[in-house]
């Protein structure tokens, strides 16, 4: 677009430009001459607190330049929400049709924060999710499917929208399309769990004196341990069996089944086919007391299966009254 300076509609601002700390700034950074510009018509509009059609279009063009201004995003808001006041416009056509701009540089800045709270921000204002919220994730997904941002907001609209029971089909299919998927296993967690969060203490309820869901337990264990057995040096699986055994107060119930992967302690972890696996064992002796049985497991890590981590595994061994292995 042309120059604000040059334009009728702008000619009653006059921009109040970046102050540096005087004429001669320390370590003034190097804006292009167009965004300079940009921002000193910003802090000219936003000194008078307008919110205007010609405001709303000046943080389009800045965020086109630079899209993780969080102070452009939070005036954008504002002045859509002042304008569906001021025009009583029908509120929900207003932020679907923000969506539609929002969902194209969405796609092109796959790693933005600020896109991303701000499409929460608007979500607040809908009485219900709109119908294409989900597709379009999927969308984000298909691009980047460990976006930290969209798995966040994900997580939020569950919550906000109250989608805990829909939630889990599409972690399936997720999880059989890649097993490795950490954050699927991640989202796992929070759609079986999260909801049992007690707001006044971050608690699980299982933690302040409610009951444990058995018949949930026993279904994830069985699903987690088909899961492991599909990729058995897989990390996230692994994690996952400990919080789900945790929440019965024992790791034993699956101490056989990490057996079936850790291979023959007794020549060296022969057979081994999980690293995981050796770490579970291990931390299932020191449940069962057995410390010397713990300290091999952990000793095959240092020296064998893990060596990377040794100065760990040693220091766990430590923890037993055992001196320490070199790889």
């Amino acid at each position: 677009m042309g120059r604000y300076s040059d334009s009728e509609e702008w000619a009653d601002i006059t921009p109040i430009p970046q102050n540096d700390g005087g004429p001669n700034p320390l370590a003034a950074i190097a804006y292009t001459e167009a965004y300079s510009e940009a921002m000193g018509y910003f802090r000219a509009v936003t000194a008078k607190n307008e919110k205007s059609e010609r405001a709303l279009e000046l943080t389009e063009h800045i965020i086109s330049m630079n899209p993780a201004h969080y102070t452009i995003w939070l005036y954008r808001a504002n002045t859509i929400f002042e304008l569906q006041r001021k025009n009583q416009s029908n509120l929900q056509d207003d932020i679907l049709e923000e969506l539609q701009w929002l969902d194209n540089l969405s796609l092109k800045h796959l790693k933005n924060y600020q896109i991303w709270h701000h499409r929460q921000t608007l979500m607040t204002r809908l009485p219900s999710m709109p119908s294409t919220e989900l597709s379009f994730l999927t969308q984000m997904f298909a691009k980047d499917a460990k976006n930290y941002h969209v798995w966040s907001y994900r997580q939020w609209l569950v919550r906000h929208f109250s989608l805990w029971d829909t939630e889990l089909p599409y972690i399936e299919s997720l999880l059989s399309a890649d097993v490795r998927n950490n954050s699927a296993w991640n989202h796992r967690w929070f759609v079986l769990f999260g909801q049992h969060i007690d707001p006044s203490s971050g608690k699980g309820l299982d933690e302040v004196g409610n009951i444990v869901d058995e018949d949930l337990l026993d279904r994830e264990v069985d699903y987690t341990q088909q899961k492991i057995r599909l990729a058995p040096q897989n990390q996230s699986p692994w994690n996952y069996l400990r919080g789900l055994l945790r929440k019965r107060g024992s790791l034993l119930e699956c101490k056989s089944f990490a057996e079936e992967f850790m291979g023959d302690l007794e020549r060296g972890g022969d057979g081994c086919r999980s690293s995981h696996a050796l770490d579970f064992f291990a931390d299932c002796m020191v449940e069962e007391k057995e410390a010397e049985k713990a300290g091999k497991a952990l000793e095959l890590l240092a020296k064998r299966y893990d060596p990377i981590r040794r100065n760990y595994w040693n220091y766990r061994r430590g923890l037993l009254g055992l001196g320490a292995v070199e790889a």
